[in-house]
């Protein structure tokens, strides 16, 4: 039997010789304003029913509300779930969707990763486990907000550059002090 040459593709712009090694998204709290929105929207379709308050009213208040509610959360919702970070064994692709018509592709290769870190800065990122990464390249800096779990995508994104022969690091506080006290010692 002949061995497929051309093996199923995970995105449209993935090269024909390119593995997928890792894909991740945002937390969904990125979704909120549009969850917001659309429970304000469920809320107003009561309003009908106070004003005449019979079950017809209230019955279909309420599922124009839902409708609503569910329009103004779809392009959040899209926004979220077409953005995605996918880590090849070439490169790092970010694909980011805002509203319904508009995407922006970031491609980096992995050999021009110098260093990851990340932060969780403040009580709602601590309580709810999202944060933020910061990829010191070649090019510039990459920070990617609002990311579910940044410590173990930290760790899993430095993992990948190290099986694909990259020598990124991590910057830790405490690594900077133990480097401070052995050039003291120097």
């Amino acid at each position: 039997m002949a061995e497929d040459k051309n093996p199923e593709k995970y995105f449209a712009d993935q090269l024909d010789d390119e593995e997928v090694i890792y894909v991740f998204r945002k937390h969904p709290v990125v979704m909120r304003k549009g969850l917001i929105l659309g429970m304000l929207a469920l809320l107003l379709g009561t309003v009908p029913a106070l004003i005449k308050p019979e079950f017809s009213y209230f019955y279909g208040g309420l599922a124009a509300g839902l409708v609503l509610g569910l329009i103004l959360f779809f392009p959040a919702w899209i926004a979220w779930y077409y953005s995605l970070f996918i880590v090849t064994d070439k490169r790092l692709i970010q694909i980011t969707q805002k509203g319904l018509f508009h995407r922006s592709v970031v491609d980096i290769g992995l050999n021009q990763i110098q260093m990851v870190n990340y932060a969780i800065a403040g009580l709602q990122e601590t309580l709810l486990g999202f944060g933020t990464i910061m990829m010191q390249t070649y090019l510039g800096d990459l920070v990617i907000h609002d990311v579910h779990h940044p410590a173990k995508i930290q760790k899993k994104l430095l993992g990948i550059l190290r099986e694909q022969g990259v020598l990124a690091s991590a910057f830790s506080p405490q690594n900077d002090k133990e480097s401070e006290t052995d050039e003291e010692e120097a």
